[in-house]
């Protein structure tokens, strides 16, 4: 069975390709873009299977199906759920949400082997309305910025100078790279809807924390983390115990 990996990033994809490997399952072609994919596709014969990462560096993975009429069958692999599910209700094979899971893995794997005769000669994908779906997530207008008032004067914040947000005696501040906190007007659940959760991350009812502000990760008590964040030091950061591995899922 000749299968390929479209996968983002590199190292994902060597992880994938490992875990095939367990199920003898050779994946010796690895993709990572979509110019670099319609390049491949337009030079080699369609491979049986492939698994397609949505967004790649330059692009959603459909648009590699603008240019090429693809012949194999997908097993698409996603972070986005809600769509992945949509997906896979119109023409996918199967979706896996990372980061996958072997056995999970092996089902799909297993689904598709199921179903290959039936598959052969008739996979029609609508690319176009799937695309459709999955531009709404990536296209998203995520907040960038906040603006504060400070006396009679507004201040504008961006997110790249915010270090956590954080809720004390019914307020929600911004505390800042330097050192500083704001009241704001939003509250941390509305703040989960705005900010873009590719970089910023609830760790529990009391913060909200970007990537970038990760200075350094300790072990806890009672299976919980502690993040230590460059400035911020008024109380422990802890990440809740029913939040800890889908934040180790969000660091990567």
């Amino acid at each position: 069975m000749k299968t390929i990996i479209i996968e983002d990033e590199k190292p994902a994809a060597r992880l994938l390709q490992r875990k095939l490997e367990k199920l003898n399952i050779n994946a010796g072609v690895m993709l990572h873009s979509v110019e670099e994919s319609i390049e491949w596709f337009s030079k080699n014969e369609h491979p049986d299977l492939i698994f397609l990462d949505i967004q790649l560096s330059d692009g959603l993975s459909f648009e590699i199906f603008e240019k090429v009429n693809i012949k194999s069958a997908i097993i698409f692999t996603t972070a986005y759920d809600e769509y992945a599910l949509k997906a896979f209700k119109l023409n996918s094979i199967d979706y896996l949400l990372k980061p996958i899971d072997v056995d999970d893995l092996e089902v799909a794997i297993s689904k598709f082997k199921t179903r290959l005769p039936k598959l052969e000669n008739t996979l029609q994908l609508d690319f176009e309305q799937i695309k459709k779906m999955f531009q709404n997530p990536f296209d998203a207008n995520f907040k960038t910025r906040f603006t504060v008032k400070i006396g009679q004067h507004l201040k504008v914040i961006s997110t790249d100078e915010i270090e956590c947000f954080f809720s004390e005696n019914k307020g929600t501040y911004i505390h800042t790279f330097d050192n500083r906190n704001y009241l704001i007007e939003s509250s941390l659940e509305v703040l989960e809807q705005e900010l873009d959760s590719k970089n910023f991350f609830r760790i529990s009812r009391k913060f909200i924390i970007p990537l970038k502000s990760i200075k350094e990760i300790v072990v806890y008590s009672n299976s919980r983390l502690k993040v230590i964040l460059p400035s911020y030091k008024e109380e422990e950061v802890i990440v809740s115990r029913e939040k800890v591995q889908e934040f180790k899922n969000w660091i990567g």
